[in-house]
């Protein structure tokens, strides 16, 4: 088939959705599909940005190319799934999550605006509308499925994917260190591990490796870490290598991922693939479809006292933190997580 993946990126702006799409667009020519990307530029700011980034997707023609026929769209984030095509899959990573579950958080932009609950609207009508028009709908979690029947009041089927390079995650013996590797962003909270880190009983260390959309919540944290007194134990990478990536993880004591209602997340993922126990929180989303408290990982509440117990316990209880992990690589194995799944999922 001719396959188009439609996605949205903030230019300059790489993570796990990049990753995501350009690992999908592999499996699919794999499968020997002709496939190509289709990536519309996001701009959320000001609020009425979003309706015109909307409307320059609707007004997309995908039918077609050079006079070939488009045989299948797969779309995976707003805006670029609104784009029409009479066969579109969805495969959702998340919707616009100010419009939906960070609606009036502190994490929420667009709550802000005097407009807001305008644009808000037009969102989740325009969703609706889209929700409609596929033939099937899928999400890469059960939390975005879950979200999808609370806002938008239609059904989902989850779809789990493996993450970047899974075969090459390996174990080796641990070099006294947390590793925390994620875009540094509020919502993933790497401002609550470091007040955890200034809670705990042992000198706990944690590698963070990823960069903010910006500098200056990169200056924050760091400037937060020297605040209390931990900047010898709070090690800022920036971006590394996937290389660089995945030997830490196999050298890690344990992966430390407690971020505000993930919609799926790699890091969790990767640290299974790794053997590593995972440390997450209660209300951290994906993460906790896959970390078993005490079983492959520990769940904190999402404070730092509770977060710093946590550490210590995996700190202080090593051969243990080795057994956490040993199980949690054989749940990810259980669970049948395979690109050819997905793809025979998505082109049926």
């Amino acid at each position: 088939m001719r396959i188009i993946v439609t996605t949205a990126q903030v230019p300059f702006v790489r993570g796990g959705a990049e990753i995501h799409a350009e690992s999908l667009v592999n499996a699919l020519k794999s499968a020997n599909h002709q496939v190509e990307i289709v990536s519309i530029p996001f701009k959320w700011y000001p609020s009425d940005r979003i309706l015109d980034v909307m409307l320059a997707s609707r007004l997309l023609d995908i039918s077609e190319a050079n006079g070939k026929k488009i045989d299948l769209v797969i779309g995976l984030k707003f805006p670029a799934y609104l784009i029409p095509h009479p066969h579109k899959v969805l495969w959702l990573l998340h919707q616009h999550r100010d419009a939906y579950d960070l609606w009036g958080s502190e994490f929420c932009g667009l709550s802000q605006y005097p407009n807001g609950l305008q644009i808000r609207e037009a969102i989740m009508n325009a969703d609706n509308q889209v929700l409609r028009e596929c033939k099937a709908i899928y999400t890469n979690s059960k939390n975005v499925s879950q979200r999808l029947q609370k806002f938008n009041n239609f059904d989902s089927i989850p779809l789990y994917h493996p993450p970047k390079n899974a075969d090459s995650f390996h174990c080796q013996d641990e070099q006294n260190y947390f590793f925390f590797p994620s875009r540094l962003n509020p919502t993933k909270r790497q401002e609550l591990v470091l007040q955890a880190m200034a809670a705990t009983s042992n000198p706990v260390r944690v590698i963070f490796a990823g960069e903010s959309e910006d500098e200056t919540y990169d200056k924050y944290l760091i400037n937060l870490a020297k605040q209390l007194k931990i900047s010898n134990r709070a090690i800022f990478l920036g971006r590394i290598s996937e290389e660089k990536k995945i030997k830490y993880y196999s050298e890690a004591t344990g992966i430390v991922y407690p971020p505000f209602d993930e919609d799926y997340g790699y890091v969790t993922l990767e640290g299974m693939l790794a053997s590593k126990p995972v440390i997450t929180c209660t209300d951290a989303g994906g993460p906790l479809e896959f970390v078993r408290h005490q079983e492959t990982g520990l769940i904190a509440e999402p404070t730092s006292s509770s977060l710093a117990s946590a550490m210590d316990e995996i700190w202080e209880n090593r051969d243990w933190a080795v057994k956490l992990g040993i199980t949690g690589k054989k749940y990810y194995q259980s669970l049948n997580i395979t690109w050819s799944n997905v793809v025979e999922k998505l082109t049926l």
